[in-house]
């Protein structure tokens, strides 16, 4: 037989070439717990699911996304159960009225109202008691740390002033604006846990829904409230493996599993700009839009007819004060618009952009089904050089930092002190 031993880097002194007893498969379990005596029934985690595939525009999961994803929301009620008992023994209760004012606010969100919204939740298998236990969890855990962990977080003048000098002497360094996903493994379920992460990267790249709703169900970091945002940062402030990982990606892609200590991240590089320096992409353009709207059943030819008339239309235009006159001659509409920062257009645009001239229109773009547009520049207010955060910027980052590092940290405890029986 060959030898499967493997360096032990765990720290738990496994022993080499070792052997399972029996067969015995993780993933298969019934979705009942018991927590602290708290019972999470398998209609929970239904409706769960329910409420996330509702929440990402009725997303359709197969048979085995499914199954993954109930695990998944298993291990996420569990902890939000534990966070829920927390904050009791903090005398942090949800009042029925606060979860009330809550949930129709959230059914104004989806444009309903709180009884069309029950039934709708109702409609796609989830119910309002689902989504007001995930209310109440997410409420219990933020009061529970502006009471137990906040007060105790503080930050130093001096530190704050130790960063304003290092982002002083870093300027035009890279930095960059990433989203992360968390998946927890150890020795245990390292390699499940991995081929889950290559499976959720299939996935995102499909592109049937954004990066955030994945990190909203799948990660298991702190930052899983806010859809995975790390926000803006530097390679040297990232984990080795991480920084490695970022400083080789191209805006818009996503990497991974990346192996890290206690478990594998996948990385979405939203942005990248370099520090206290101003980035041509932070121009805020005066455009003008013509749009030319196509019959409906227009063929490829017909459309690509059309928008050669168009481009020869638009390259004619003689400044902004033309365009109106123009777009009558062609039938098209127009639109002003004098707030679009060029980062915020789509990448292909945002080259054309950069390079126009005042008065200028950009190509035609556009499709067969939504008609041809074109954009003319009509002015353009460069960005100022970069300028430094303000110490209070710096100081509340560093401090929300701290409370979800804390925050991590107590869930960790939560865990190992649970008494957790599957049903």
């Amino acid at each position: 037989m060959s030898d499967q031993s493997v360096p032990d880097n765990t720290g738990l002194n496994l022993p080499t070439n070792l052997q399972i007893f029996g067969k015995v498969d993780p993933n298969v379990r019934k979705p009942t717990a018991i927590v602290n005596d708290s019972v999470i029934t398998g209609t929970d985690v239904d409706q769960r699911v329910a409420l996330i595939a509702m929440a990402n525009e009725g997303a359709k999961l197969s048979p085995e996304d499914r199954d993954r994803l109930k695990l998944q929301v298993l291990r996420q009620l569990i902890d939000e159960t534990l966070q829920i008992q927390e904050a009791k023994t903090a005398d942090i209760t949800i009042t029925p009225a606060e979860l009330t004012q809550s949930y129709d606010a959230v059914s104004k969100r989806f444009n309903r109202t709180p009884a069309t919204m029950a039934a709708y939740l109702r409609q796609t298998g989830s119910s309002d008691r689902s989504l007001k236990r995930q209310i109440e969890g997410e409420l219990a855990w933020q009061r529970y740390l502006r009471r137990r962990v906040e007060p105790f977080v503080n930050v130093g003048d001096e530190e704050v002033k130790g960063i304003i000098d290092r982002l002083e002497a870093a300027k035009g360094t890279d930095e960059f604006n990433l989203k992360e996903i968390y998946l927890a493994g150890n020795a245990t379920n390292g390699q499940q846990v991995y081929a889950n992460a290559r499976q959720l990267i299939q996935e995102i790249q499909k592109g049937t829904q954004p990066f955030e709703s994945y990190a909203r169900q799948f990660s298991e970091a702190s930052t899983r409230a806010v859809g995975g945002d790390l926000g803006w940062v530097r390679a040297s402030t990232l984990p080795p493996e991480l920084a490695q990982a970022t400083q080789s990606m191209q805006v818009g892609q996503v990497a991974g599993p990346i192996e890290v200590s206690g478990g594998y991240s996948i990385l979405y590089l939203t942005d990248k700009r370099q520090v206290l320096t101003a980035d041509p992409r932070d121009a805020r353009l005066s455009l003008k839009q013509l749009t030319l709207r196509f019959p409906p059943n227009t063929s490829q030819a017909q459309a690509a007819a059309r928008a050669e008339a168009f481009a020869r239309a638009t390259k004619d235009l003689r400044g902004c004060g033309t365009v109106e006159k123009v777009a009558a001659g062609i039938g098209a509409d127009v639109v002003d618009n004098d707030t679009v920062r060029i980062r915020d257009l789509p990448p292909q645009l945002q080259e054309v952009m950069l390079k126009l001239q005042v008065g200028e229109s950009s190509p035609p773009f556009g499709s067969a089904e939504q008609g041809v547009r074109a954009l003319v520049l009509c002015g353009r207010d460069d960005p100022q050089s970069g300028n430094l955060p303000s110490s209070e910027q710096i100081q509340g980052q560093l401090e929300q930092q701290r409370v979800n590092l804390r925050a991590q940290q107590k869930l960790r405890d939560l865990r190992r002190d649970a008494v957790v029986e599957y049903r």
